[in-house]
Parts: structure tokens; sequence; C-alpha cells
């Protein structure tokens, strides 16, 4: 045998070695058991393997960690297969669709004659542990489109996806597809059995564990209905969801995360605690806020429009339809038409609503003449815009139809660019801070080159725009994620992406460059020499959507408000009927503060009252009875349960006062 060169990098240690040919790449990690994959190649051309991958001279060959992103990936998708098989050995006639992994978990698509039931998942994990203590081994082969096409006769929906195999489409073709099938060669596993025999095949990319022992530990979550390829004209498969995790540790501290976000879950606080409900007859996805979410929503309101003030912004207003015409300048139809509500046919012309605020405040910008002078122009408003979500992704708060943002665009010259993004991104830190977010890190989402027809712009300008982005972004000094392919059509964008109090990442503000719109409105400032110049746009919203960041706000707080967010700041309680009118009097002098303050005087028992105060997660009660009308205080009532008697009155009032100005989580 011959000797070939590979470089092994582990543990940030890259050390050139010599070995023979044939050597898989798990001979490189074999002292470490954490490593399930390797990565081969540097950059974006480098692609996982697994451990059987046989080395090549010249290789770059990193490990992969089970506990990494790519090793969750791996391990969740290996999970998968497991799965599908135990649902097969169990449910023979079942048909095989896709199953992908996905954030914290995977699943997999089935045609069954039946739905499966809570009883159907309890068999199939008992099947799947028997599986993964066979220790059956992921053993992949090529195949060819011909043979592929044979031996998955009896699976329509393989058949299918070979079909588009190498396809421009095929990413889209199907969520998770991409996962059987690309642009290279055909592959499938085997689960090879302790007999040597193939125990179950799938059509896949890979890659895989190396055997199914590799699982440490896995659950079942549920099942649901879900559309073949994500197409409601396509039949209505059974999905079944699990999670698989690194060690049985990680996996429980998964599920606490999940029991918790179910008890923070915004759509049932909304209910309880009387924010907002979606009603039926208004339709689905577009939220009515009740008068205690007006509340929160009109102080988020005040508060980031006093902070665009503050930092430079104009308030805009502009209507909520328009023309097709100003979409088809702003480059969104027909790159955005899919996201938009269908035509209302009006005087002989189309109009749209909308679903952007961006190309009405380039009308405002190009209304007059402009000066480098004016420059950065900044514009803002709260425009509710609509967008055609499909129900299935409809989900609260979170994701809707109709949604307002707190949208903004400067108007800059190139040399301004780098600094405006610096400032935005100031700006956004701030106010989230100021909502009680403050562990979040940053992601540049870029163009996917492989997709150009999907995006505007030379590579130039890409380029350009790309790197004023990412230099902003290192200069904040926070983690910079790479998010390939995640940009808008006419220009990259950074998003902040915060966690909240049980540790969920949310996609919060955003910043976009962007160099084709006011190509395409033909904005122009006259420059310094006398010349006409084309400005940069810069996109950026706060919230994102003021719907949403209070639907995530619900679930960070569990909708304990801080005291300046809460709907009712103080719940005044008398210990009886006598002492009403002295707590109204109290509460009248609160008012006169701009505190939110009601007075339960209904026929409930004292504890009664605590009780609802505390369900309504109110952050101050002030009690009073006899002793403490005579001493013209109150009782003082925390909402963690702490309470401090015989307080005075004055001082109640600026205890509260101080709290909601300065913003303290209470």
């Amino acid at each position: 045998m011959s000797e070939i060169k590979v470089v092994r990098v582990h543990a940030d240690v890259r050390q050139d070695q010599t070995v023979t040919t044939g050597t898989k790449a798990w001979e490189l990690f074999a002292e470490d058991t954490d490593v399930i994959a390797a990565r081969v190649g540097e950059g974006e051309g480098s692609s996982l393997k697994d451990l059987a991958y046989e080395l090549a001279d010249g290789d770059v060959v990193a490990s992969v960690e089970i506990h990494s992103p790519d090793g969750h990936d791996i391990l969740r998708h290996s999970t998968a297969h497991v799965m599908a098989q135990a649902v097969q050995d169990l449910f023979p006639d079942a048909k095989l669709g896709i199953g992908p992994p996905i954030t914290d978990g995977f699943y997999y698509d089935f045609d069954v004659a039946t739905p499966f039931v809570p009883e159907d998942l309890d068999k199939i994990e008992t099947r799947m542990r028997k599986i993964i203590k066979e220790g059956q081994r992921f053993s992949r082969r090529v195949t060819t489109d011909a043979d592929a096409l044979s031996e998955l006769a009896d699976e329509p929906y393989k058949i299918e996806l070979i079909g588009l195999k190498g396809g421009a489409g095929v990413e889209d073709a199907a969520e998770g597809a991409s996962v059987e099938v690309g642009a290279g060669e055909l592959t499938i596993y085997d689960n090879i059995n302790r007999k040597g025999e193939a125990a179950w095949s799938d059509l896949c990319r890979g890659p895989h564990l190396p055997t199914t022992k590799r699982i440490p530990a896995f659950k079942l979550m549920r099942s649901a209905a879900a559309y073949w390829r994500g197409d409601e004209k396509n039949k209505q498969l059974q999905r079944i969801y699990g999670t698989a995790w690194e060690t049985k540790e990680a996996l429980e501290a998964h599920l606490h995360r999940l029991e918790e976000a179910e008890k923070r879950d915004h759509r049932k606080l909304g209910r309880d605690l009387d924010l907002f409900s979606f009603p039926d007859e208004i339709g689905s996805g577009l939220p009515v806020f009740h008068p205690k979410g007006g509340v929160i929503k009109r102080e988020m309101e005040d508060y980031v429009r006093q902070r665009h003030i503050e930092e430079g912004f104009d308030y805009v207003g502009t209507p909520h339809i328009s023309k097709e015409g100003t979409f088809h300048l702003s480059g969104h139809l027909p790159y955005y038409a899919d996201g938009m509500f269908p035509p209302m046919e009006f005087e002989g012309a189309n109009y749209y609503l909308k679903a952007m605020n961006c190309p009405m405040h380039n009308l405002i910008f190009r209304s007059r003449g402009r000066s480098y002078r004016e420059l950065p122009l900044r514009l803002f408003e709260f425009g509710h815009v609509y967008r055609y979500e499909k129900s299935g992704v409809i989900h609260g708060l979170t994701r809707v139809r109709g949604f307002a943002q707190d949208d903004s665009h400067s108007y800059v010259t190139p040399e301004q660019a780098p600094g405006e993004i610096k400032h935005l991104l100031d700006f956004v830190l701030g106010l989230l801070r100021d909502f009680g977010l403050d562990d979040f890190y940053l992601e540049l989402s870029t163009r996917d080159d492989s997709k150009p027809d999907k995006f505007v712009g030379s590579q130039e300008q890409w380029d350009n725009a790309t790197d004023v982005l990412r230099t902003a972004c290192e200069e904040s000094g926070l983690e910079l994620v790479p998010d390939p392919g995640g940009a808008a059509f006419y220009g990259p964008k950074v998003s902040v992406q915060a966690k909240d109090a049980i540790g969920r990442t949310w996609q919060m503000s955003t910043i976009q460059y962007d160099f084709n719109q006011p190509e395409g409105f033909d904005l122009q400032y006259q420059a310094a020499d006398g010349s006409r110049q084309q400005p940069v746009m810069i996109h950026s919203a706060k919230f994102g959507s003021i719907e949403r960041f209070l639907g995530v706000l619900v679930e960070h707080y569990a909708g304990a408000f801080p005291p300046w967010l809460a709907p009712v700041q103080v719940q005044a309680i008398p210990v009886a009927d006598a002492f009403s009118d002295y707590l109204y009097d109290v509460a009248r002098r609160m008012k006169l503060q701009g505190l939110r303050v009601e007075v339960d005087d209904s026929d409930d028992r004292m504890q009664k009252k605590i009780r609802n105060a505390q369900l309504q997660k109110v952050p101050f009660m002030m009690i009073a009875g006899a002793d403490d009308v005579a001493a013209g205080a109150v009782s003082f009532r925390y909402r963690d349960g702490r309470q401090d008697n015989g307080v005075p009155i004055d001082e109640a009032i600026a205890r509260v006062t101080a709290a909601v100005a300065t913003r303290e989580q209470v």
C-alpha cells in the first residue's frame, strides 16, 4: 500500500499526517469517543462525511463532535432513520416520505392507512430502543438512478424525489428534501445488522452515525398531519416528531425547557391575562388587542417612537395599499409576489395591500430634490403591513398576516454607510436591553451564489455591502454567525438573535443594506461637487413586528411584565368595604403621577383578591385596613410575595414611580 498525506484538524490543532491508502477518517480520531463524523475540505467547499470515508491525498479533515451543531444534525437525522425503520417494522404498509433534522429534533413523514395515536408512538419508541441496542451499522452505498428506481419501486414518494435529483428547485421542492437527493451522486444507506445483512434501507445523502448504538438519548414527541412537499394540493401524510441529544441529561434539560415553554405560551397567557384574541370572524393571523393588551402595545409604541426621535429619525405615514407599479419599482414584484395578498382591481388599476413600507418611503425621498447636507436622512413609521402567510405557519402573535412594523430607512452616502450601520446597531441593542433582553449574538445573512436568479445586483455590489455589514458587526464585539443564502433579494442583512429567559433564541431586530431600490426609484442627491449621486438605503426594524415582539415578551416574562409595561401596575385591595374610599383616594393620587391603578371593591374575600392580582401578575398590591388608614399608610405587597406594612402613602407612590421610570425588572 502506498502512503498519502492528509491534514488532521482536531481540538484547534492542525497536524500533517502520513497514512496509508485505504485509511478511514475514524482512524484519525479513534481516541475521541465524541467524534461521530468528519468534515473534509475547508471553507465553503468543505462537506460532511461518514467516519467510514476513505481518505484521499491532500485531504484536510476536521472532527465533528456529537455535541456540535453539525453533530446534532447527524445524530437527529440518524435517529429519524431508526424511527422510520421501526415504523415499517410495525406498520409494513407504511410508505416513506422524508425525514430531516430540524431545530432541536427531527421528523419523518409516512403515508399510512390510519393516523398514528399516542399508543403507536409508545410502540415505535420500544422498537427503536431494540434497534439501537442491536448496534446496527449505517452503511453508505452509491447507486444509479435506474437501480434506485428499481429498488424503491414500492416507495412512490422516494421515486418522486429521485425525479427531482439535481434540479435547481430541489431545496424548495419539499422541506428537508435536500437530505435525500441533491446535485451529486445518488446514495442509499443500509442499516446493517449483526448478521451482516441490510435490516432496512433508505434513500439518503448522509452522513450518519457509525452505528445506532451512538444514539444516547431520544424521545418521540407527537404526530401531526402534513401535506406532502408542503403543498395543500398534495396528499396528507402523517408526520412524527422526535428529539435526540448527546446525553440523557441534555435530553432531560430540553424536555424541561419545553415544559417551561408550554407554561409561557403567549397564546394561552394572552387569553388568561385578557391581552388579545384571534376572532374567526376576522380571519386567521389577524389579531385584535383588548384594553390590557392595548396598554402594552401603546407603551411599546410610545417608547420606540421617542427613541427614534432621539436617534435623529423623522416620523412619516403611508397608506395601507398602493398601485402595483410601486412594487415593480422596488423589485418586490415578482421577487416577493407569493408573500403578498392578491391584487384588487380598482378604476382600471391593480392595487396591492402593502407587505413592506420601504417603497413608499422612497417616494417621500424622491418627492423633491435632496442635497448631501440632508444625509443621513432617516424616515420612520409604524407601518401596518399584510403578508400572505400559509395557514400552516401562522402561530399566535409570532407569525401573523397583518402586523405593524416599527420600520425605518436611512438614506446615506456610501461613505456614511458604515457609520450609520454602527449607529443602528447601538440603537437596537440598547432598545433590546431596555426590554430585558441582554443575551444576544449577530447573524449575517448573505447571498446564495448558486441561485443568482433570486437576487439582484452585481457581485461587486454584494461583496461591498456584505463587507460593510461584517465590519460593523465585528466592531460591536458580539459573536457573529454566518447565514449563507439568508439575505433578502436586494441585499445582505444582519439580524440580532436574542435569547429569552429560558434560553430560546428569537430573531429580533434587523438591519439591511440595499443598493437595489435607490436604483429602481432613481433616487438621487446633489453631492458637494454638484454631481448627482445615488444614496445607499439602509432598512432597520427594531421590534421587527410589534405583534411578534409582544408575543416574545409575553413568553420571556411569562406574563409578569416589568412595572413600566404592566397593564395594571398597582392593584389596591381593601381589607373590608369600609376602606375602599381610602384606597380610591390613594389611587387617584397615583393616577395623577401617570400610574395605572385599579381598586378591587368586589365582594370577594381579601385573600381571593390577592390571589386574583397574583394570577393577573400585577407587580404591586396596596392593602389597607384600619391601622393603615389611621397611619396614612398602606401595606405594600410585591408580586413575589414580599410585603412591607405601614408604608406611608407618599413613599408607596414614590416606590412605584421609581420602578416605572427606571424600567426596573420587578
